[in-house]
């Protein structure tokens, strides 16, 4: 099933949504470019390497206060950054239909630093639960649940248009916000098949499923959060 949109009214522009889209793609290029010595330098640079962010956080505890702006970056490049085009056109399409409305609710501002919350508070969960693995984690899955959580408790009504693609037809459909709960940790498991390949690996499977759903519970109760705000000034 591939999502196309919803049958909410659009009630401003998703700036946000589409200026992260657009950072994403480009920094997938940058990705696609590098040779495998090179990929893997990046990866491990700029992805969640829980041994690496374990170390930096330690300094900085200890007062290297260098080590805060690494840890910091690395959290948040991380979020930008793709496994290979499943993962990139599996994030964007949720991410799209989803996080315009949910912009909408929260006001641009406030979207940008909920996604990037929500995608540090998930990838620090990683490190917490393997502070010694070398592999990196790359992707905002974390993220994107969050924004299907808050979409879910904003809008539990709402249809989403999709297209469900049988070989070489295409069979439109109208389905409940909530089969794309089930669907997304559905097709998490098809990631894997198309990866970048580097010799520590990326994206190691687990813990992932357990840290995406803590995800999506941060982003029904940041959303719950704000709905209660806006009816108790309203």
């Amino acid at each position: 099933m591939i999502p196309i949109g919803d049958n909410l009214p659009r009630r401003s522009h998703p700036i946000v949504t589409y200026g992260l889209i657009g950072l994403s793609v480009g920094l997938f290029l940058w990705e696609l470019q590098l040779g495998s010595p090179a990929l893997n330098d990046f990866l491990q640079t700029w992805g969640v390497v829980p041994a690496r962010i374990a170390a930096l956080s330690q300094d900085a505890i200890a007062g290297q206060w260098l080590a805060l702006p690494l840890l910091v970056a690395s959290l948040v490049a991380s979020l930008f950054l793709h496994q290979g085009f499943a993962q990139l056109l599996g994030n964007l399409l949720f991410f799209r239909v989803f996080g315009a409305q949910v912009e909408a609710t929260l006001g641009h501002g406030a979207f940008l630093a909920f996604f990037v919350m929500a995608g540090i508070m998930t990838s620090s969960l990683q490190v917490l639960i393997n502070p010694t693995l070398q592999a990196p984690f790359i992707g905002a899955n974390g993220a994107i649940a969050a924004v299907l959580g808050a979409y879910l408790v904003g809008f539990p009504k709402a249809k989403i248009d999709s297209i469900l693609p049988l070989v070489v037809v295409f069979v439109p459909l109208e389905l409940p916000v909530w089969v794309y709960l089930f669907w997304w940790f559905i097709q998490q498991a098809t990631y894997g098949l198309d990866s970048f390949t580097i010799p520590s690996g990326i994206n190691p499977s687990g813990w992932s499923y357990w840290t995406q759903a803590i995800g999506l519970l941060l982003g029904a109760a940041g959303m719950k959060f704000r709905l209660m705000n806006i009816r108790t000034s309203g």
